[in-house]
């Protein structure tokens, strides 16, 4: 166990072997399922020997997701605004508690104007974009392939949905047919990962000519990828919007022609309730992932309403709900 002043109101303790974490600013321990204590974001803290050591020994998916808070944290997009949370909504108390809770267990206490939301929104795709390269991208061991991840690739760029741009062409020639034919097929995810097609050397000691002739992973049956997952990056959620991630997982899974991607949404939001509203049920989406899920869960059980911490509960234990740190692995899958 190795004690450490932060402040001179502040100390925490750090236990190197168990990953625990515990601070007199808050009032119940930091235990969450991170083999080594994650560092403290809070700008003032001044930099620790023994906070450097232990993070030079955190695994890959541990120190990727510390780099994604420090980045949410120097673009402004995590912090509080006049004494709220970046992510909170501010017509709701309930909403501004978990999210005060959830940033304190983080160790944020940076301060800055309220991004505006399309900004943030943004921001938070672009960390989300980062942490998916410095992590997915580097478990090729676990996953071999030719992989790229981008952000804003409309679907018909993939082998899957090709066929989606004949059809908008024919519909932009006629009028009658474009007016039968709904768009919403014509899908542009926030984050795409996708795979190459295999050159024929590659597959040599596996086929011939007459054999897997017809597969998209030969290169020879065609140029595009293979979409592997798309990813809906909501910052926050609100009732109004929440159904555009259920519709466009939908149009994904009506209109491929081959093998289904992953479908999952990654979001910032504190509220358990707003959190349900694209994640309860089965069948359109893979799961939502929560960018900080241990943390959220801590802040619910300290300062959430007993409906909160039943419906995070159900999300969690009935695998609709992960940390964003579980991301990297379940794409291997």
């Amino acid at each position: 166990m190795e004690s450490l002043a932060l402040s001179d109101s502040h100390q925490i303790k750090l236990n190197a072997q168990s990953g625990i974490i515990t601070s007199n600013a808050i009032p119940v321990p930091l235990v969450t399922a991170w083999p080594k204590p994650r560092l403290c974001l809070n700008t003032n803290f001044p930099a620790c020997s023994t906070l450097r050591r232990i993070l030079m020994s955190a695994p890959l998916i541990a120190t990727a997701r510390e780099a994604f808070y420090a980045f949410l944290v120097q673009s402004k997009a995590f912090v509080f605004c006049a004494g709220a949370p970046s992510v909170a909504d501010a017509s709701s108390a309930q909403s501004h508690a978990i999210a005060t809770a959830m940033f304190s267990f983080l160790g944020i206490s940076a301060t800055g104007p309220r991004l505006p939301g399309q900004r943030a929104g943004k921001i938070f795709e672009e960390a989300c974009t980062q942490f998916l390269k410095d992590t997915f991208l580097k478990l090729s061991n676990i996953r071999p392939g030719d992989w790229e991840i981008t952000r804003g690739v409309p679907i018909t760029n993939f082998y899957q949905y090709e066929h989606l741009e004949t059809l908008a062409q024919l519909a932009d020639a006629n009028v009658e047919l474009a007016s039968a034919m709904v768009s919403d097929y014509l899908v542009k995810p926030d984050v795409v990962i996708s795979r190459k097609p295999l050159p024929e050397e590659s597959l040599a000691f596996a086929i011939d000519n007459n054999v897997g002739v017809l597969s998209p992973l030969r290169a020879t049956n065609g140029k595009k990828p293979l979409l592997h997952a798309s990813v809906s990056c909501k910052w926050t959620i609100r009732s109004d919007r929440s159904q555009n991630t259920r519709s466009e997982a939908l149009s994904l899974i009506r209109n491929r022609k081959g093998p289904l991607p992953h479908i999952v949404a990654i979001t910032a939001e504190p509220t358990p309730d707003r959190i349900a509203s694209i994640a309860l049920g089965t069948g359109d989406m893979d799961c939502v992932y929560h960018a900080a899920l241990p943390e959220l869960e801590l802040a619910v059980h300290n300062v959430g309403s007993t409906k909160a911490k039943k419906t995070l509960t159900t999300l969690v234990s009935g695998k609709l709900l992960r940390d964003i740190s579980d991301l990297p692995l379940d794409l291997c899958i």
